[in-house]
């Protein structure tokens, strides 16, 4: 009976679900990447929603801080564009042979003796792509990105993305007034830092928050996360904050950060051959 509970308790592990942000978070910031696609939302906004190039800077700021994307934003403020049109432009043209194979990586997340999942804000052939080229695709169960989280409505869309400004709220004059009766318009769009997203990533991928570590190198999505249960781990940082477990400078220094990912499966497999010695010994006499 006694074996029989060692072993109960070895097999329910601390955590269940290990549920990763792609972006920033699989690859360094150093990279580069995420520079071109700043550079590739700014001139999405110029080139296909017809806004000024001056304000494009400081709106990008706004929209990012009220809605989490730079996307969401756009949504909600009024201004009306194909999903997938958005993606092709930003994510399709990106230099992808900035990143790397990560063969350390790839081989610190096969050993992981633990359910891996993707919850990226970008749409899943971003991630898809990001991933062949770290040499990680087949490390990952699932990859939840913006198309799970958002069916798309093409009814909503319009052909060639320009409306007229009359249409669209003015995030910089309620930016400059948040005291003012002005309201922030919603958005369509699911995506991190909100909860509704983390919601849906629970039920889609049956993850239960009090077993499961989110790395993610956005201290919002972090903050959130922390508040609906989830243990969290900072990546691209080794200082720890509010809402944060654990903070990593590099997604390598995961072995050293969190040794008991391994230690769990390894328990189990000492009291399995200790309890087999055991018994074998009880034979013999």
């Amino acid at each position: 009976m006694e074996y029989e509970d060692q072993i109960n308790q070895a097999i329910d592990p601390k955590y269940e679900c290990l549920l990763f942000d792609v972006d920033d978070t699989l690859y360094s910031l150093a990279s580069g990447l995420s520079k071109e696609v700043t550079k590739n939302i700014q001139e999405y906004m110029i080139k296909k929603l017809g806004i000024e190039e001056e304000k494009v800077p400081e709106l990008c700021i706004s929209l990012y801080k009220h809605y989490g994307t730079t996307m969401a934003g756009l949504k909600a403020v009024g201004y009306n564009f194909d999903y997938d049109d958005f993606h092709g432009f930003v994510h399709g043209r990106l230099p992808y042979t900035m990143l790397k194979p990560d063969p350390v990586l790839r081989n610190l997340l096969l050993s992981l003796p633990v359910r891996k999942v993707i919850f990226t804000n970008a749409d899943k052939n971003h991630a898809a792509r990001v991933l062949n080229r770290l040499g990680l695709e087949d490390c990952f169960e699932e990859i939840i990105g913006f198309e799970t989280l958002n069916p798309t409505n093409k009814d909503n869309s319009s052909a060639n993305g320009f409306i007229t400004n009359t249409g669209v709220f003015d995030i910089g004059n309620y930016s400059g007034h948040p005291d003012s009766e002005l309201e922030l318009p919603s958005t369509p769009v699911v995506c991190k830092p909100f909860e509704k997203a983390f919601e849906q990533v629970f039920e889609i991928a049956n993850i239960n928050p009090q077993k499961t570590l989110f790395f993610d190198d956005s201290i919002r999505n972090l903050q959130t996360g922390k508040s609906m249960g989830l243990h969290t781990v900072w990546v691209g940082t080794s200082h720890r904050t509010e809402g944060v477990d654990y903070a990593l400078g590099s997604i390598h220094n995961i072995w050293e950060a969190l040794p008991e990912l391994w230690e769990a499966d390894e328990k189990a497999e000492n009291i399995r051959y200790s309890g087999k010695v055991s018994v074998e010994t009880t034979v013999r006499a």
